[in-house]
């Protein structure tokens, strides 16, 4: 029996934080699904498709790394595709309490599949979609911060 791993987010845009986790949860698990959410509540600079794509893009070396979105609740989807856990990032402490909740509705849901914790490294700890999209916005240098290809697709929307 195969471990399946899913890695949900908005990823709106993916930085290399993001990647780090992905990257980490591929060596531990035989399937990793990163997945966006499809939140109608917000208002994201890049659509469900255009974050698939450069998720895909930044992840093509991966080869049990494939990338999905979903909609409504994510117990949902980690039983339909047959998952054994969720991998969520913790950058601080702060994280900590919101993810907690999170997980505990999680697992009230469904107490099958399990939620496991990956720190981010030290110098991601700072990093947000938020932020970059913030520097990007004002033509600060985000390199290093995200993929290149996302740089890219980020300099194109701020243009």
């Amino acid at each position: 029996m195969s471990k399946i791993a899913v890695v949900p987010g908005s990823f709106d845009p993916m930085t290399i934080g993001h990647l780090d986790i992905v990257k980490r949860a591929s060596n531990v698990f035989d399937e990793v699904k990163v997945v966006v959410a499809n939140n109608s509540s917000k208002k994201p600079l890049f659509d469900v498709q255009e974050r698939m794509a450069l998720i895909a893009e930044v992840t093509r070396e991966m080869p049990n790394v494939t990338v999905d979105s979903f909609g409504g609740l994510l117990i949902d989807y980690a039983v339909k595709v047959e998952a054994n856990a969720i991998i969520r990032g913790l950058r601080a402490v702060s994280d900590f309490e919101y993810e907690m909740q999170i997980t505990s509705m999680n697992r009230f849901l469904n107490e099958n599949i399990e939620t496991l914790f990956m720190v981010s490294n030290n110098q991601y700890s700072f990093l947000s979609s938020s932020i970059v999209k913030e520097v990007a916005k004002y033509g600060g240098n985000i390199s290093g911060l995200v993929p290149e290809a996302v740089e890219q697709a980020l300099k194109q929307k701020f243009q």
